[in-house]
């Protein structure tokens, strides 16, 4: 079974959280989320209330095959902020585990090293303050074992294609058939 870690901090956008959990739980898949800022529950971008089912500092990281990153701007700062946060995509990265991040916390990537030489999308805007002009205008970017996508609009097919490298196609399509999409 596919283990994923979805690290969740004051401020990730809540479509985007839940979505990604939700979508790959359907998939058979164990979704751990980890909230970064301590114990209890965490305020998401719109005000929704998120609990998370562990604490990032007592989770081993070593048991999980992917990490994916919400997006929301108050939440992806606090991941390029969290030095436990940083090094985990630094370790992923160079163990080739994968790596999905959406709307704004590819930042958090960039700001880890990972989108160096990479292919990438973002929300609109988001690109310039990696001081990049070269966002694919793409929902869902694949490049080596990092996936990145757009934002809340694009969390349904950025989920499923998470399944899609992992699982094949035939997995996505039940996932997606079961959802109407």
């Amino acid at each position: 079974m596919t283990r994923v870690i979805v690290p969740v901090a004051n401020g990730s956008e809540e479509i985007e959280t839940v979505t990604i959990i939700d979508v790959l739980r359907r998939a058979g898949w164990e979704v751990v989320l980890a909230g970064i800022q301590g114990s209890g529950p965490v305020t998401a971008s719109r005000g929704v209330k998120l609990i998370p089912d562990a604490q990032w500092e007592k989770v081993d990281l070593s048991t999980f095959d992917m990490i994916v990153l919400p997006g929301g701007m108050d939440g992806t700062n606090a991941f390029c902020e969290n030095d436990g946060v940083q090094e985990a995509l630094r370790i992923f990265d160079i163990e080739e585990l994968w790596i999905g991040a959406i709307c704004a916390a590819p930042l958090a990537l960039h700001k880890a090293g990972v989108l160096k030489h990479r292919a990438f999308t973002c929300y609109p805007g988001i690109e310039q303050k990696m001081k990049r002009r070269d966002r694919s205008g793409e929902a869902v970017v694949v490049s080596g074992h990092v996936i990145t996508s757009q934002g809340p609009g694009t969390a349904m097919p950025f989920a499923l294609r998470l399944i899609e490298l992992v699982d094949g196609k035939d997995a996505a399509g039940q996932v997606a058939t079961g959802l109407l999409y």
